[in-house]
């Protein structure tokens, strides 16, 4: 082959187009990277968010729980992930001067806990419940690297048709109120299928079920770690394997059209240029790939919509809790839920449903630096300071337009503190340290700001609707990119990112997939 002629060509260079690429390369395949940014790792990156300020966030993506052991061990991945003390803290909006803490080194405090917040009863009933996530992860998790089963054969795998039932046919809030009696921990559980999605619990959609189900079913576990280093670690090493495997890596390659006979055309340098490759993996949207072809038969399908606001912050210490008995450290040191109660869920989708921002807004706190304090300069990190990551639930997409996008980030910004301060002692902007021209350290990011930074159609982090990590029993299996999930209906343009079936998250799964079918579509 010529220096313009590959085996395949992988349109975006974000985490799964690197894992695809290094797969792809390492079993000897001529392979070319194309990304439109200036770096690689599209959402899974570390950046310096502040002017002149050396703190190294993970901006968009944040946690891993997906990316299986089997991956980063087959490539030589060097990541190193931490495993978090505490599970969750959630103070109670009916009393915020008490709050339910799960430390999962302490058994004993958590149940205390949860006699405190009076769900007493709930701490043996979420044990339950979670035993039974872990079997579904157990007979789940191992297909994922697999080709597709059907859903008979999911079925069998778990050979329980009760919980079958509960997690995958019925709605996610039946199983909920079902098992579990108190709002608080109903709220606590439910937020797993609400992450980037805009639905109520009791929709018969599904779309809450499959949100949950890949939350808890990753590496069997469901535990939620940290990237040592940040998010950029991982895709850093990703970008190294590939590399060092031979594949040709090019960034400021922004692609303007793909055809179906593995052409892709593309503009760098003002330079266009010319590809082709037995097979094109594209590693963006569903949406962006239909506009790539110029084909509106199928691929697309309705254009997704994400739902979260996002804001990085940067404290010079952590804030006080209005519930005493806590320590911060142990408050912010798992994931801190605020306003999500089962009841204040449900209310803050249909306010959003009907336009508006819901107040108050169900938001998600992360705080890496407490965990991974690499993240931060050692002046930083010796003085106090602690990063925060906010993830606002319930904000969908169509309440931003290009008109109102300054606007409503900040209305967006001002909700997300407004929900935060209600349960601290102390106003969270008092604690703000200042980047080098003396602005506030806190950046928000609507899901048009994500559209913009990432050609991430609509803000939407899984690039279109989840879908089950299986294939309806009628569903065809007959070409590789059918079994792997990857499919578009062009038979040498397979999907490579999020918007694959078994795509979403950090996870690599849809890079590993695409390559699967790849080396299987052309012979390995």
């Amino acid at each position: 082959m010529d220096n313009t002629h590959f085996d395949a060509v992988i349109v975006g260079g974000g985490h799964n187009g690197l894992t695809a690429a290094a797969y792809l390369a390492k079993a000897g395949k001529s392979v070319a990277v194309l990304e439109r940014d200036n770096h690689f790792g599209g959402a899974a990156v570390s950046a310096g968010a502040f002017k002149g300020v050396d703190a190294r966030l993970s901006r968009y993506s944040y946690l891993v729980s997906l990316l299986p052991e089997q991956i980063i061990r087959e490539l030589g991945l060097d990541i190193k992930l931490a495993r978090r003390r505490y599970s969750s803290y959630t103070p109670n909006p009916l009393n915020v001067e008490t709050g339910l803490l799960i430390d999962g080194d302490d058994a004993q405090a958590s149940r205390s806990s949860f006699a405190r917040v009076g769900a007493g009863t709930d701490f043996d009933a979420l044990q339950g419940f979670y035993a039974d996530t872990e079997k579904l992860a157990r007979a789940l998790f191992p297909t994922v690297c697999r080709p597709l089963p059907s859903r008979s054969e999911a079925r069998e795998l778990l050979g329980d048709d009760q919980l079958w039932a509960d997690f995958i046919e019925n709605p996610l809030g039946t199983v909920v109120t079902n098992r579990l009696s108190h709002d608080l921990v109903r709220g606590l559980v439910a937020t797993d299928g609400l992450i980037g999605t805009f639905t109520s619990l009791d929709d018969p959609s599904l779309d809450a079920n499959r949100c949950f189900l890949y939350h808890v079913i990753g590496n069997e576990t469901g535990d939620w770690d940290i990237p040592l280093g940040g998010m950029g670690s991982v895709s850093r090493e990703l970008e190294r394997v590939a590399r060092e495997a031979g594949a040709v890596l090019l960034a400021g390659a922004e692609v303007t059209d793909i055809s179906d006979g593995g052409t892709v055309r593309f503009q760098r340098g003002g330079v266009v240029q010319e590809f082709h490759g037995e097979r094109v993996l594209a590693n963006v949207s569903p949406w962006v790939l239909g506009r790539l072809l110029g084909d509106a038969s199928g691929i697309q399908g309705e254009r997704p919509e994400g739902a979260q606001i996002k804001v990085n912050l940067l404290l010079r210490r952590l804030p006080g809790l209005r519930d005493t008995s806590v320590p911060p450290e142990a408050a912010f040191g798992g994931t801190f839920h605020i306003n999500e109660g089962h009841g204040q869920l449900e209310a803050a989708y249909r306010s959003a449903s009907e336009g508006r921002i819901p107040s108050p807004l169900p938001c998600e706190i992360y705080c890496h630096s407490l965990t991974d304090p690499s993240i931060l300069s050692k002046e930083l990190a010796a003085s106090g300071a602690q990063t925060l990551t906010i993830f606002g639930l319930h904000t969908p997409g169509r309440l931003v337009t290009e008109e109102n996008n300054e606007q409503m980030r900040a209305e967006l910004q001002a909700a997300v503190l407004s929900s935060l301060n209600s349960v601290l002692a102390e106003p969270v902007e008092d604690l703000l340290l200042t980047d080098a021209d003396g602005n506030p350290c806190i950046e928000a990011k609507t899901t048009l700001d994500l559209e913009h930074a990432l050609n991430m159609t609509g803000g939407n982090i899984f690039h279109a609707k989840l879908q089950w990590p299986f294939l309806e029993d009628d569903e065809p299996r007959k070409t590789p990119a059918e079994r792997w999930g990857v499919g578009t209906g062009h038979p040498r343009v397979f999907l490579c990112g999020a918007g694959a079936r078994r795509g979403g998250g950090v996870s690599g799964l849809g890079g590993h997939n695409a390559a699967m079918a790849v080396l299987e579509d052309l012979g390995n």
